[in-house]
């Protein structure tokens, strides 16, 4: 790691309609220093590579690439300056092929007709796919690769184009352990190459294995940096959410009490099968897994998003039979999906709309909404979620990726659930959130709901859970009571491994 820095940010301000989301920021990145940038939602980090990149205009401050002043005005300069973003939403198209993705809009041609040469084009991509240690087949339709596979192909781009800043955005969001894993070793490799990464991430474990240094942003200013040999994690936390969080997740003292809901057999071919279950009033069961395994569609087919070609649901004792998720509402079931964005938002709708969606039979008299009856208890829900948004009329997706969430949350939250599943439910959301969400769940089940939460943050299965569901390749693993649950137990069944 070079002590020379490729970038450097000085006094960075932005405001947007008076609103200022950066105040005098600095940021610097070494060649070849893998350096985080942490923050709660909102603290201003996209909008700082934003301005880096030149696709917002900055309103004070000077950026230097390499100790030569710049000012991009568009991504197109900055590309060709060497810096280069991998997008949480890839930018791969899935009926090209991985060397057609490759070259996209830079392809080899040859004549005045620009026929492609396309023999070179897959010989280069073989190159600059074994340079990073990665075995994809370049002539692979990118569509059929998994998402992992699809960033690996937006790094080879990058590195492509003889990149020297990566900056990556929750890259891990939505990785199988296994290309995590994979995603690491190809960083190393580049790290060792010289380029300098920005690593965005809201997951504390991998930014402490992984990189060298952490900014700290709070409010739209920069607060600290720190080596992360000479830090930790509560000191991290502290910075960004300028007080100390306490344990990371809330003390579980909740009575647990009678059955609630119980699935028997549970099959739909092709995505899992048998599965047996039962969760408890006032109870959280965690569902664990490898991506892929079937707790995501496990979990729709509860709500009636998905067919079933056998078993039975009870709830409170009574077989019930949920065809789709307007029974499944009627009969007492929330369903928070993990991709909030385009299954559980409606992003040009405001705040209020999204939060009153769900109860439009409480806030009307069939045909006409109460606007009183709405506004109170959309009022209600955003101040009992803490949602920071600058009134109930603002559209949903100019809020932080945190309080999107409790939207989310909140909406079915109105409808009074015997049972609230959650797939995912702090994915993408920074620390102080998480707390907030946690706390939220034990209120929830103190009250005698009945959670089900899908997560892929083993910390959080082990920090929030009652009892632990383990699925492996559509089928049950093991369910695991609180002092069996472990790392070394979770894994060793999602695996496949004995139990």
């Amino acid at each position: 790691m070079s002590l020379t820095p490729v970038i450097e940010m000085k006094g960075i301000s932005k405001a947007f309609s008076g609103n200022r989301v950066l105040d005098q920021v600095d940021f610097q990145l070494l060649r070849g220093e893998i350096h985080a940038l942490m923050g709660e939602n909102g603290a201003g980090k996209s909008t700082l590579i934003k301005i880096l990149t030149g696709i917002y205009e900055r309103d004070a401050g000077r950026v230097f690439i390499k100790g030569n002043e710049v000012h991009f005005k568009n991504p197109k300069e900055a590309e060709q300056m060497g810096i280069a973003v991998i997008h949480q939403e890839l930018n791969i198209i899935p009926y090209l092929t991985v060397y057609e993705n490759m070259f996209l809009g830079k392809e080899l041609t040859v004549g005045r007709f620009g026929i492609t040469r396309d023999k070179e084009m897959k010989k280069k991509t073989k190159e600059y796919l074994d340079r990073l240690g990665i075995e994809i087949d370049p002539n692979t339709e990118a569509g059929n690769l998994s998402v992992g596979q699809q960033q690996m192909i937006e790094i080879a781009r990058a590195v492509a184009a003889n990149t020297e800043v990566l900056i990556m955005d929750e890259p891990t969001a939505a990785l199988t352990d296994r290309e995590i894993e994979a995603l690491f070793k190809v960083i190393a490799s580049l790290k060792k190459q010289g380029v300098g990464i920005v690593y965005i991430s809201h997951r504390m474990e991998e930014i402490f294995q992984i990189c060298d240094r952490i900014s700290v942003l709070r409010d739209g200013q920069f607060i600290d940096s720190k080596e992360v040999a000479k830090t930790n994690f509560d000191e991290i936390v502290k910075l960004m959410v300028g007080r100390q969080l306490g344990e990371r997740f809330p003390e579980r003292n909740t009575k647990i009490g009678q059955e609630r809901f119980k699935v028997e057999n549970l099959t739909s071919k092709g995505s899992f099968e048998n599965i047996n279950f039962s969760v408890h009033q006032g109870e959280i069961v965690g569902v664990a897994g490898l991506m892929g395994a079937g707790r995501s569609e496990i979990m729709q087919a509860i709500f009636g998003y998905r067919s079933l070609d056998g078993g039975k649901m009870f709830i409170d004792g009574k077989e019930v039979t949920i065809k789709s998720p307007y029974a499944a509402i009627k009969a007492g079931i929330a369903f928070v999906t993990e991709d909030r964005k385009s299954q559980g938002l409606i992003l040009d709708l405001s705040v209020r709309e999204n939060l009153s969606i769900t109860t439009l039979d409480k806030i009307s008299n069939k045909s006409l909404i109460s606007t009183k009856t709405e506004v109170s208890l959309v009022d209600e829900m955003i101040e009992k979620l803490h949602v920071k948004t600058s009134g109930r009329e603002i559209s949903v997706k100019s809020l932080s990726g945190g309080n999107q969430q409790k939207i989310v949350i909140g909406k079915w939250l109105g409808i009074d659930p015997k049972i609230l599943i959650l797939d995912e439910p702090t994915r993408g959301v920074d620390v102080g959130a998480k707390k907030e969400i946690y706390q939220l769940m034990n209120d929830l089940t103190k009250q005698g709901v009945s959670i089900i939460m899908v997560s892929s943050e083993l910390p959080e299965i082990l920090g929030m859970s009652d009892r632990v569901l383990v699925i492996h390749e559509g089928k049950l693993a093991n369910v695991l009571n609180k002092s069996e649950a472990t790392q070394e137990n979770i894994m060793q069944s999602a695996t496949g491994g004995n139990h």
